[in-house]
């Protein structure tokens, strides 16, 4: 039997306050309307997310971002079977506005609420875009995240690897920051390492002489800060080709790394014989060109098909915590008002935090 869901979504994580409306019918997504609101213009002066600008935000336009997704997608609140909302993990100021409005709006009309992990809706959007069948190989790489999971249902992950220190995402917009390049940082470090010589700087490759699909990014980084002070010191400055060829080495490190752990990670996927093979990718960073390039070169070399939805629902939008909500929906996963906002979220429970847990829980 065909079913037909249509839920509102709202994604307040870090620095994009989102809406939007994501109808299952005939066993298919289609994002009715999809709202963003960025704050990329408040935080620039800063060199990064200051977490109490982003919350204040998040608060002044949710309610607005609600309101255009709803008249985008020419409904009201009563053709809509359910509210699903980021409960986590993210800066714990902008997920409480989202799971603070969107509990008021289930008060309100009597929908039903659902909570959904951000790091779900990356990983579940390749089912609303390509209809992929579980299981299938995931990649998160953003600014925060970087994980290779197997995704097995909505609510069941695998992790098989992750950063055990900095995000890919994190890694560019520190090597932004340390070059003079403004926020955000990860395109303007693409932009600058398309006119660079990626082997003029031989930048390490960390974690790859260890077995795994564990990366580390933190002493990349780090090698870059001093090539960068060395030539400051010899030249009183950098060039501009400089800077490009830092770009360019830093960017191919990074996609080396992310190139050979996924060929160990498919490994370990393909040894549970899926039926149809695919490496999908999500997350800010995936629209990197460069990185995106050796990732399908893996894939064609191991006979996977590879997915990258489009930039638009790589980067946080509303349309894959909608859609997450249709997946938990549709297993009769619903959350009541006592719907915690989470700074911490790990999809795979059964596997030990890859960063430090502390008194909030795991990261990751």
């Amino acid at each position: 039997m065909n079913e037909t869901i249509t839920l509102l979504g709202l994604e307040s994580s870090c620095d994009d306050t989102a809406a939007a409306v994501v109808r299952l019918s005939d066993g298919r997504g289609t994002i009715l309307s999809s709202v963003v609101a960025g704050q990329t213009e408040l935080h620039a002066a800063f060199g990064g997310v200051v977490p109490e600008i982003a919350a204040r935000a998040h608060v002044e336009k949710i309610d607005l971002c609600v309101e255009a997704a709803l008249e985008q997608a020419g409904l009201g609140l009563g053709d809509i079977d359910g509210i699903a909302v980021t409960a986590g993990p993210g800066l714990i100021g902008g997920v409480l506005a989202g799971v603070m409005c969107a509990k008021g709006l289930s008060a309100a009309t009597g929908l039903p609420l659902i909570g959904v992990n951000h790091l779900a809706g990356h990983a579940l959007t390749p089912r609303l875009t390509d209809a992929l069948s579980f299981p299938y190989l995931m990649l998160l790489v953003s600014g925060g995240h970087c994980q290779f999971l197997i995704a097995r249902a909505p609510d069941r992950f695998t992790r098989l690897g992750g950063t055990i220190d900095d995000a890919p995402g994190e890694a560019f917009d520190k090597t932004a920051k340390l070059l003079g390049l403004p926020q955000p940082g990860g395109p303007m470090v693409e932009v600058a390492a398309r006119d660079g010589d990626p082997k003029r700087f031989r930048f390490p490759r960390p974690l790859l002489d260890r077995p795994g699909s564990d990366m580390s990014f933190s002493g990349l980084k780090t090698a870059l800060l001093r090539v960068r002070d060395q030539l400051v010191d010899e030249k009183g400055g950098l060039t501009v080709q400089d800077r490009a060829d830092l770009c360019a080495g830093f960017q191919a490190a990074v996609a080396d790394v992310l190139a050979e752990k996924a060929r160990r990670a498919i490994a370990d996927y393909l040894s549970d014989a899926p039926a149809e093979p695919v490496l999908a990718v999500a997350g800010g960073v995936a629209a990197n060109a460069t990185i995106r390039a050796a990732l399908e070169q893996v894939c064609h070399a191991t006979c996977l098909r590879f997915v990258a939805p489009p930039l638009a629902l790589c980067t946080d939008n509303a349309a894959m915590i909608a859609w997450a909500g249709i997946e938990r929906f549709r297993l009769g996963l619903f959350d009541g008002p006592d719907l915690a906002a989470r700074p911490r979220w790990p999809l795979d429970l059964s596997q030990p935090a890859l960063v430090g847990s502390g008194k909030k829980g795991a990261k990751a």
